[in-house]
């Protein structure tokens, strides 16, 4: 294959002059110590080259040479409880042959070639094998079982020879194939895909269920779809990290990609060592026995942030095809149009709005699209979920990179900076965040929760609007002349507020809330508010009321009822009723004595 020669050298953008044979996409290994490169663009007589490694110390004249494929990732066993750089390099391999330290050129297989899998073929010769139908499976981890699939590449083949069950690594052949026009074709537990090619399905399906995270907030009163987007705004110091570590320790996603998008290196430092000492609560075992983690810290070169995103969805549609439900974490998104925005103004492409490339929208739309619910090729169903950060400049909201995420994802989570100040976490604000998917997933909601779950979300989403309207009057005159029926709704939406919207993730029984003991709270909270309500209404003052400490108990009741029985529900019921006809009566017999 012939090599071109380096002509110029801008940061991470290089080019090659005179007319090459190179193709849009193609990946390419530049310079002596082989970085790694991808074409960008194409010129009658240049081709211009980004490069995902650092770039000191190229000349020109240095040599770059074609491979004639695209930047593709390897798929196959080993990806889980493996860390990635941005293109799929191993670090721990990389580690342990060269050190803490990634020098530049370092290579390492994507997948242990040396470990050995116990393989079970599916097939036999004679089967007629589909593109994405299942030839062989094997135990990845305790809680995942790995399906081979015949990559949609290839088209329908006949099965000419299959191995023996057994001990095999990634590179060893377990079957031979023949397309319809006669070429024969080996298969391996792994192989390759373009990261910027989502990989096909069968069908696209509205999402029947909900993503549950045991995060209140989020499955009560903003729920994300399996196979939805959502967008975590905020500001420094807001929590989208903590808010993302807690989604990907806790949510009921069979697979977690995370990807650390040019982050600095102590939050990813920090994630590592949590992630390979958290207990997984559905097994029992590690939780990165389902676990994927791409680390793309800041101070690595700027145009691997950009792959890191295709390279964490690519991974996540290839279990997806297993028939998996995948979520994707991207923390954060805004470093990823960083980047594009760098590659841009060293191409001297005419900017957009802040200096973001004109391209920007249609990029956030073919990442955010590659979410979805499908019936895969093999006949199964599975599901990306991805939920995107977004880190706006100031907290602005309006900033380019925020706007064109709301318009590709249904789901927003605002984080708010006065809450996330008061300790309040997390710190979702309830007035500017929405879900889209609440009409979508009702129906769930009412078969397998509650037929009042909609009901009571909606009630406790009007109180809250109700305080805050009414929080406007206070500011401005104070609570003192507001009639006891709105005092009344602002110490319910406290309740609200803190006891139920608030969530202790250190705290064993708060960290994860089961959808049925969400529903008791709110009915509680509810049952409280009624009750109340009718007393307000025969002139028992809110403070006699608050004087019974329900409002209190309330507010604690989520450290203090067990996720596993409910019983204390009806004793706090029954304590309710109790108190609240004891100050009734209170109230009546002083008012009698007055008159």
């Amino acid at each position: 294959m012939q090599t071109y020669k380096l002509h110029s050298i801008n940061g991470p953008v290089v080019t090659v002059k005179g007319r090459t044979g190179l193709s849009m996409m193609e990946m390419v290994h530049v310079g002596n110590q082989r970085l790694v490169g991808e074409v960008i663009r194409l010129d009658a007589d240049a081709a211009t080259i980004q490069v995902y490694e650092e770039t000191g110390g190229l000349r020109p004249g240095e040599p770059v040479e074609p491979t004639g494929a695209p930047l593709s990732v390897t798929l196959g066993p080993g990806i889980l409880r493996n860390i990635y750089d941005g293109i799929q390099r191993p670090l721990p391999a990389i580690e342990a042959a060269s050190g803490s330290f990634i020098g530049r050129g370092a290579q390492a297989p994507a997948l242990d070639v040396e470990k050995k899998w116990d393989v079970t073929v599916t097939v036999k010769p004679g089967d007629t094998l589909e593109p994405g139908q299942v030839y062989a499976t094997c135990p990845e981890t305790p809680a995942l079982t790995h399906r081979c699939m015949l990559s949609p590449l290839y088209s329908r083949c006949a099965v000419t020879w299959v191995a023996e069950n057994g001990q095999y690594t990634v590179e060893e052949p377990v079957a031979k194939v023949k397309d319809e026009a006669g070429n024969e074709h080996t298969l391996t537990l792994c192989q390759k895909w373009p990261i910027r090619t989502p990989r096909p399905t069968a069908a696209r399906m509205t999402s029947p269920k909900p993503l549950i995270t045991g995060e209140r907030v989020i499955d009560t009163m903003f729920p994300l779809a399996k196979g939805g987007a959502a967008a975590i705004p905020g500001g420094f110091g807001t929590g989208k990290t903590m808010t993302q570590h807690q989604l990907a320790k806790w949510c009921d996603a069979d697979i977690i990609i995370y990807v650390g998008c040019g982050e600095r290196g102590n939050e990813m430092t920090q994630a590592l060592q949590e992630f390979s000492e958290l207990t997984d609560p559905r097994t029992g075992n590690s939780l990165m026995d389902r676990t994927v983690l791409i680390a793309n810290t800041s101070n690595m070169p700027v145009a691997a942030r950009e792959a890191s995103i295709y390279t964490g969805i690519t991974l996540a549609e290839y279990y997806r095809d297993m028939g998996y439900h995948a979520a994707m974490m991207a923390d954060s998104t805004s470093r990823w149009a960083e980047a594009l925005r760098e590659i841009s103004g060293r191409l001297e492409e005419m900017p957009a709005d802040e200096g973001y490339p004109a391209y920007l929208p249609s990029r956030l739309a073919e990442f955010y699209e590659r979410a979805g619910y499908f019936k895969t090729l093999c006949g199964e169903e599975g599901s990306v979920s991805v939920i995107g950060a977004v880190s706006p400049q100031g907290n602005d909201f309006s900033e380019p990179v925020t706007q064109n995420t709301k318009r590709f994802t249904r789901c927003f989570w605002a984080l708010d900076k006065s809450l996330a100040y008061a300790r309040h976490y997390p710190a979702i604000n309830w007035n500017d965040s929405y879900s889209e998917y609440l009409g979508d997933l009702s129906e769930w909601y009412y078969d397998n929760v509650g037929t009042d779950f909609m009901e009571c979300r909606s009630r406790l989403a009007d109180l809250l609007l109700q305080e805050t309207n009414l929080m406007q009057i206070v500011k401005l005159i104070g609570s003192d002349v507001l009639p006891d029926d709105q005092k009344l709704t602002i110490e319910i939406a406290r309740v609200i507020r803190v006891g139920f919207l608030q969530q202790n993730a250190f705290h064993p029984v708060d960290t994860y809330v089961p959808l049925e003991k969400q529903l008791k709270m709110m009915e509680i909270i509810l049952y409280l508010y009624d009750k109340c309500s009718a007393l307000v209404a025969k002139q028992v003052p809110v403070s006699t009321l608050l004087a019974t400490g329900l409002f209190d108990t309330l507010v604690k009741m989520k450290y203090d009822i067990p996720n596993d029985d409910f019983s204390r529900f009806d004793a706090l019921r029954a304590e309710i009723d109790t108190k609240l006809a004891a100050a009734g009566a209170n109230a009546g017999s002083r008012e009698g004595g007055n008159a």
